[in-house]
């Protein structure tokens, strides 16, 4: 006998486990797949930190998800009783008419947002681990911060387990068959049915939804960490997450000293490989530790002493570098959700919450207008 659900999850990663945890706190009765285990390292829910900053210079429409997010965030730590979101203040550094600055001020001016302008000599006073060109700039963001990624994961599938949520990790759904009264999930051990389905797969979506096999593209990215040079100023007190823009040379992004490795660092992107997902992530190679190490000397040299730890990971990303959740067009009973971009986890939260809505009741009042198949 073919096993029944209400909602099916197939990948647990950030944004399936979130999406679990929200549809069985609400009585559904749901059954998540990975191919892998949990927070695994083909997967992009791992890596110890996640930006989240508020002022969001992408575009203005993500503030009010963000506002949400936050409130999820301090709901999942006080159910699970541990910490997950740590507010450090985010720096948001460059020229002051580049596309972080600019657009940071512009959202959070937009939105009625609490930021700092600091020019160069501010900067040296108060945040001494960054070096500024003389005519650059920094917005500060005082609720920006970072997550905790694996205890994101591991908590939101904990909460799905207690409210009755069934998990089957190392089992690779290998096609979806939809129909009127809902879909049939083949793995690669068996068949169950489900009426909705949530398919929330990272680097391997376009295998179960072909309409993204362009669109959806997997590339290598790289970050390192390294034992700073000034213990004092690299420290969370001392020195915030950060965005910094390079112009054309692109954005990077880091973290203080929060854990035994020190500072973290990477470049968004890096530099847009395309890589295989059904293939082990490339190693990193000395291109990749000579832009990070480069980058680190010259703009965080107060971070710059030896390089402790180096990993690939990857990002999906899609032609507008937005988010796509959404019904897959013709396909009431296909609920789909590729929302990184590389810039995602943040919105953990509260993408969770948006496609429990999308399954349970075909539609969610919460701002997703933009992240749709037509805008694709």
């Amino acid at each position: 006998m073919t096993a029944s659900f209400d909602v099916a999850v197939i990948g647990l990663g950030a944004m399936g486990s979130a999406a679990l945890s929200f549809l069985a706190a609400r009585g559904v009765r749901a059954i998540g797949f990975d191919a892998h285990f949990p927070a695994h390292a083909l997967s992009s829910s791992h890596g110890d930190s996640r930006l989240i900053r508020l002022g969001y210079f992408e575009d203005p429409s993500y503030v009010p998800l963000l506002k949400r997010a936050y409130q999820n965030w301090r709901s999942l730590e006080a159910r699970l009783r541990t910490e997950i979101l740590t507010i450090t203040g985010v720096l948001q550094i460059g020229a002051p008419d580049s596309k972080i600055v600019a657009g940071t001020r512009a959202s959070s001016e937009l939105h009625g947002l609490a930021y700092e302008a600091l020019d160069k000599e501010e900067m040296a006073r108060r945040f001494p681990a960054f070096q500024l060109d003389d005519h650059e700039m920094a917005l500060f963001d005082p609720q920006g911060g970072y997550l905790r990624p694996e205890a994101a994961v591991l908590g939101y599938l904990r909460l799905a387990v207690e409210d009755g949520a069934i998990l089957h990790f190392g089992e690779k759904v290998t096609a979806i068959e939809p129909d009127d009264a809902g879909v049939t999930i083949i793995s690669e051990t068996g068949r169950y049915r489900a009426g909705k389905i949530v398919v929330a797969t990272g680097s391997w979506i376009a295998e179960l939804i072909p309409q993204l096999k362009q669109a959806a593209v997997p590339i290598r990215q790289v970050v390192a960490w390294y034992q700073p040079q000034d213990d004092v100023a690299t420290q969370p007190q001392r020195m915030p997450c950060f965005l910094r823009d390079e112009g054309a040379q692109g954005t990077y992004f880091g973290f203080p000293a929060i854990g035994v490795d020190g500072v973290k660092v990477g470049k968004h992107a890096h530099f847009r490989e395309p890589i295989d997902p059904n293939k082990p992530n490339p190693p990193v190679n000395d291109a990749d530790r000579d832009l990070l190490d480069s980058f680190i000397r010259k703009r965080v040299p107060a971070a710059a002493g030896p390089r402790m730890k180096e990993t690939t990971c990857r990002y999906t990303m899609l032609p507008s570098e937005d988010f796509l959740l959404d019904h897959v067009p013709g396909e009431k009973n296909i609920v789909v959700a590729s929302p990184c971009s590389g810039h995602g986890f943040k919105f953990t939260s509260v993408v969770g919450e948006i496609l429990a809505d999308l399954a349970i009741d075909g539609q969610t009042d919460l701002p997703i207008n933009a992240f749709s198949f037509v805008k694709i």
